[in-house]
């Protein structure tokens, strides 16, 4: 099973492709897809919307698991972000693929088991999980990892 995560964002979208086999996880891809801060809102989308599209073609996953927006200090930022979110949603909707958010508690809890966990404990825990040589970098892509295997966790769970 295959669980594509993902950390919107307008000028950078972490992404993390996470594989279950036989009861572990391994890391497939992950990195960063980034829009051109000089072009238009609807072409940086438009491009967003495309990229996401490639991973889904590429990887076909069972899953897809989203970061879900919770607090913005800066509230130029929460638009944007949101339009990237939901065009994300709706290109994995097109696709017919489950979807699920999850807040940056659950991702803490469901990767380290403490909800007030750092990026750096994050980090750690998800190169654990998927035995990588080194932490997952930048922070959007480790985020991206994290997501999905929460996303995996959340179908294979019974609860």
């Amino acid at each position: 099973m295959i669980s594509l995560g993902i950390d919107p964002g307008t000028a950078t979208t972490g992404y993390g492709v996470v594989k279950s086999e036989n009861n572990s996880f391994s890391c497939l891809d992950y990195g960063v897809i980034t829009t051109d801060k000089t072009l238009p809102p609807s072409r940086r989308l438009f491009s967003l919307s495309r990229e996401i599209l490639s991973l889904i073609k590429e990887y076909s996953p069972s899953v897809v698991g989203i970061e879900s927006l919770y607090f913005f200090k800066n509230l130029k930022t929460v638009i944007p972000v949101s339009q990237a979110k939901g065009v994300i949603m709706v290109m994995v909707e097109g696709e017919n693929i489950p979807l699920y958010e999850f807040t940056p508690l659950e991702v803490k809890m469901s990767i380290t088991g403490y909800g007030r966990a750092d990026k750096n404990q994050i980090q750690e825990m998800t190169r654990i999980i998927l035995n990588l040589k080194e932490k997952p970098h930048p922070d959007d892509a480790a985020d991206g990892l994290a997501i999905a295997i929460c996303g995996l966790n959340k179908i294979t769970s019974p609860f």
